[in-house]
């Protein structure tokens, strides 16, 4: 039997973090050499997306974490340990971390990723207008730049399609004006 069939058998065939039935898919709990049922669990799209900080925190789609932290399944106890960590600004949340017993070995796995140590708020690439913005989109300058170690000068209104996010840098993507691949601020654009 697969990872995904062990996993489906445990957990009945529901998210293992809310209990959500819908679109249901691996997630390995990092860091994961070789996959196994030990290190992966079964979680729904609104889960998987959150915790890998692909979305926002919703507090209230984590209220089942009161429950489902308690599951006998290590890896199900230490992404809920993390998840509460990045909520613990909510009362409940906190109290439920006070509670959440984890043994050393555990403790350990779940402090390795360094989600505990940070809040629960997402950045994501936006346009001057607060519009996210994804791989792929077409946008538009709002303002003639001048492009560094060059002579183009990618005008007011020039449109990029195809841009390309800048992963480390959420305040820059990258876009092809005249044939040439250079980064732009998003300050300086609007999708289109």
């Amino acid at each position: 039997m697969n990872i995904e069939q062990q996993l489906k058998e445990r957990s009945h065939n529901i998210c293992e973090l809310c209990g959500n039935t819908n679109g249901l898919s691996i997630y390995e709990v990092p860091p994961v050499d070789i996959p196994n049922v030990n290190n992966c669990i079964l979680v729904c799209e609104t889960c998987k997306s959150q915790i890998e900080k692909k979305e926002q925190l919703n507090p209230d789609h984590w209220k089942t974490l009161t429950d489902t932290m308690w599951s006998e399944y290590p890896a199900v106890q230490i992404v809920a340990w993390r998840m509460l960590s990045r909520l613990r600004n909510e009362s409940w949340a906190a109290d439920n971390l006070e509670i959440l017993y984890l043994d050393d070995e555990n403790l350990e796995w779940a402090k390795k990723t360094g989600d505990h140590e940070q809040d629960g708020t997402v950045q994501f690439h936006q346009d001057s207008n607060g519009t996210r913005l994804y791989d792929g989109d077409t946008v538009v300058l709002i303002k003639t730049l001048d492009v560094k170690g060059s002579s183009l000068s990618a005008k007011l209104g020039t449109v990029v399609k195809n841009i390309r996010l800048v992963q480390d840098n959420i305040e820059q993507i990258e876009g092809k004006v005249e044939g040439q691949t250079i980064v732009i601020l998003t300050k300086y654009l609007r999708k289109g």
